[in-house]
């Protein structure tokens, strides 16, 4: 039985009434600034159903201290969301700074790899949208894949394909103050396929965004990923999973927090004891898979799990 169906029988009726509770007791979006946060940070990608205000009343309500946009509701291309264009965009940061929340960084879909001109185009296209929109949020990040090996072409052409991009987007976001990520995704998931596109980038508003489910997954420790790349890491995706029996190694079952196989919580220690200075952010893949928990139950069981886990790795309020 996966881990995350056990989970949900073993709950309590009374715990998910809680849940529930705390969901409807958000605070509404004028209320005033919490305190300080832990490092925690949130993807929309895990709640497309809930419209703006709910997730930035519960992502506040949780304890979380910013929110990675990638998508509200249906839609993902971040610069057609209402809330980001014109008379409203200030009334959306006016919720976000009530609420004490940041944006940690905005997630695009720009793919570096590919090598169709008109189809590169068009990736190159949204990644600078998301970077006029990033200046115009205050956001610090935006993300973009590498993403795969392209068939009957030399690695080398096709890390220079992608260092070309990077290089070409920091430089677009450099006079907005924006960094371009690149994350650990696609084929790209060892550290000896990403250090190349990173270096080749020669930009210093490129650097790396750390999926550690992934690389995992692909058979690194995190002490090892985090050698050679952590000079580059900006921000990271945190997410547990179990294997499915007889499915490849990436098919995966996304479960709860600490409820997995993926050394999440040594993860958090590699990245507290080395000076990590970024959000902790929890990447739930509800969007892409529909099946597993909804977010009233794995946000807050993210928080509190990472609360614990970053206690034990020195890092507190």
């Amino acid at each position: 039985m996966p881990a995350a169906i056990a989970y949900h029988l073993d709950m309590t009726r009374r715990g998910l009434l809680k849940v529930a509770a705390s969901s409807l007791a958000a605070p509404a979006i004028g209320s005033p600034k919490p305190a300080r946060r832990l490092p925690i940070a949130v993807s929309t990608l895990g709640c497309p159903k809930w419209d703006w205000n709910t997730i930035v009343g519960n992502a506040s309500q949780w304890g979380f201290a910013a929110l990675e946009l990638r998508g509200i509701q249906d839609q993902m291309d971040l610069p057609k969301c209402p809330e980001f264009a014109g008379t409203r965009l200030q009334g959306t940061l006016r919720d976000l700074s009530a609420a004490g929340l940041a944006i940690s960084d905005l997630g695009a879909s720009a793919q570096m790899h590919e090598p169709d001109p008109k189809k590169r185009a068009a990736h190159m296209d949204e990644a600078r949208r998301f970077i006029d929109l990033a200046r115009e949020l205050h956001a610090p990040y935006v993300r973009v894949f590498p993403n795969q090996f392209v068939a009957g072409e030399e690695k080398h052409v096709t890390f220079a394909r992608i260092s070309d991009g990077l290089h070409e987007l920091g430089e677009y976001a450099r006079p907005a103050g924006v960094t371009i990520i690149v994350e650990s995704h696609g084929e790209f998931r060892r550290a000896e396929d990403l250090i190349p596109i990173l270096e080749g980038a020669k930009s210093k508003n490129v650097a790396f965004l750390w999926d550690a489910h992934h690389t995992c997954v692909e058979g690194e420790k995190p002490a090892d990923t985090f050698r050679e790349l952590g000079k580059y890491t900006r921000h990271t995706h945190l997410k547990d999973s179990v294997p499915i029996p007889g499915k490849p190694k990436d098919d995966r079952h996304y479960v709860l927090t600490g409820t997995g196989d993926i050394p999440v919580k040594e993860t958090v220690r590699v990245l507290a004891t080395n000076g990590y200075t970024g959000y902790y952010c929890f990447e739930w893949e509800k969007r892409w898979h529909p099946d597993i928990d909804e977010p009233e139950v794995a946000f807050p069981h993210y928080a509190k799990t990472m609360a614990a886990y970053l206690a034990e790795a020195g890092v507190r309020v």
